[in-house]
C-alpha cells in the first residue's frame, strides 16, 4: 500500500512564477498508477520512484525530504524520486532587452564596490555564522557590518535574507548600510510534493521549516509638513521610489521547495522583476545557477567573469590592474 503522503496527491502546483503547472499523480508512482487504473501505460502526469535501502521501514511513510534527505544511507523513512525532469520542463519568459547575465568571481570581504556603479534593487544571501557546521565558509557578524554595501545605492530596495540567530544582526546590517526596514517576506519550505517539511535541518529550540527575508529601502524622504503632508498622505516619505516600485502587488509569502543547501527558491527572482521591473539589480553573494538576465552577481563560486558593460570594465580594470577582465560578447555565451 502506498504511504500516506503520496497516497492523497494530486493537487496541481507550479515551480515558479510564470511557469505552466504540472499535475502529479494521485497515485504517486507509476507502479501503482498502472495497477489502480487497469492499464498497461501510466498516466500522462508526473511520477515518483520509491527509494528503498536496508534502513527503511516502510510503515513510516515518506521522508519530509525525499530523495534531498542528508541522512539517506540511515535514514528509515522511504524517499522518493521524482522519474520526470521539472526543470527541463520549465521555460522562463525572456525580455529582449534585458542585459545577458553577467557575474564576477570575488571575495566579497575584499572586494571594491565602487567599480560596480549604483543599483535600485540589491539581493543577498549572506553566509551568516550560525554556529553550526555547514558545507562552506561563513562570515562574522563584523565582517558583515563592515562591508561597503551602502555605497552601491543612492535610491532603491535591498533584499536580505536572514537565519534565525541572523535575525536581529540583520536588522542592524540593513541600518548601517543605511537602509529602513520596511517589510518582511516568508519562505515556506516544501518537498517535491509540496508538502510542508516538519523536520527542517537547522534550528536551535525549534525544526525550521520557513526562511525569512527582510526588504529595506533607501532613498530621499519627503520634507513636506502641514496641509501639503496632508494631500500626499499616500506619498509620506521615498516618493520618487513609489514611482519605481510596483507596490501592493506581491505576496509575502513563497512556498517552495527545498533544494540544495542555502539555495533558494527562483520565484523570488521573478516576484523581484515585477516589483521593481526595468532597474539594474544586483546579486552578492551568489553562484552559477543564480547568474540571470538583468542582474550582476557577485560570490567566490562562480565560474571566472563574465561582463558586458564596457563602463565595468574599465572601472575593474582600472582597481585591479593586475588581473584584468575583458569584455564579453554576447555569442561567447548560451544564455
Amino acid at each position: 500500500m502506498l504511504p500516506s503522503r503520496l497516497s492523497h496527491l494530486g493537487a496541481h502546483t507550479s515551480v515558479a512564477d510564470s511557469r505552466p503547472f504540472l499535475e502529479f499523480c494521485p497515485h504517486g508512482t507509476s507502479t501503482h498508477c498502472i495497477a489502480t487504473n487497469n492499464s498497461t501505460v501510466q498516466c500522462w502526469r508526473l511520477h515518483f520512484r520509491p527509494i528503498i535501502g536496508p534502513n527503511t521501514v516502510l510503515e513510516l511513510g515518506d521522508c519530509s525530504y525525499l530523495n534531498t534527505c542528508f541522512r539517506m544511507d540511515t535514514c528509515r523513512y522511504q524517499h522518493q524520486h521524482m522519474k520526470s525532469d521539472i526543470a527541463s520542463a520549465f521555460v522562463f519568459p525572456r525580455d529582449e532587452h534585458l542585459t545577458p547575465p553577467q557575474w564576477i568571481n570575488c571575495d566579497i570581504r575584499s572586494f571594491d564596490f565602487s567599480v560596480l556603479g549604483k543599483f535600485s534593487v540589491i539581493m543577498a544571501d549572506p553566509p551568516w555564522d550560525i554556529h553550526m557546521s555547514l558545507p562552506y565558509g561563513t562570515m562574522t557578524d563584523d565582517e558583515m557590518r563592515n562591508l561597503p554595501v551602502a555605497q552601491l545605492s543612492d535610491e532603491g530596495i535591498i533584499v536580505l535574507w536572514i537565519t534565525g540567530r541572523a535575525m536581529e544582526l540583520g536588522r542592524e546590517c540593513l541600518r548601517l548600510w543605511g537602509y529602513e526596514r520596511v517589510d518582511e517576506l516568508v519562505w515556506i519550505k516544501t518537498n517535491q510534493t509540496q508538502r510542508l517539511i516538519r523536520t527542517g535541518r537547522t534550528g536551535h529550540w525549534l525544526n525550521h521549516s520557513k526562511e525569512h527575508c527582510l526588504i529595506g529601502m533607501k532613498g530621499h524622504k519627503s520634507t513636506d509638513t502641514g496641509q501639503q503632508q496632508q494631500q500626499q498622505q499616500q506619498k509620506p516619505h521615498y516618493q520618487r521610489l513609489y514611482d519605481m516600485i510596483n507596490r501592493a502587488l506581491i505576496s509575502d509569502v513563497i512556498v517552495g521547495e527545498v533544494r540544495e543547501t542555502s539555495r533558494k527558491p527562483d520565484q523570488i527572482y521573478g516576484l523581484i522583476d515585477r516589483l521593481v521591473p526595468g532597474r539594474r539589480k544586483l546579486e552578492i553573494f551568489g553562484r552559477q545557477h543564480n547568474t540571470r538576465p538583468g542582474w550582476i552577481t557577485l560570490g567566490n563560486q562562480l565560474d571566472g567573469h563574465c561582463v558586458y558593460e564596457p563602463d565595468l570594465v574599465e572601472r575593474y580594470n582600472k582597481a585591479y590592474p593586475d588581473s584584468p577582465i575583458e569584455l564579453s560578447k554576447t555569442s561567447d555565451t548560451n544564455h
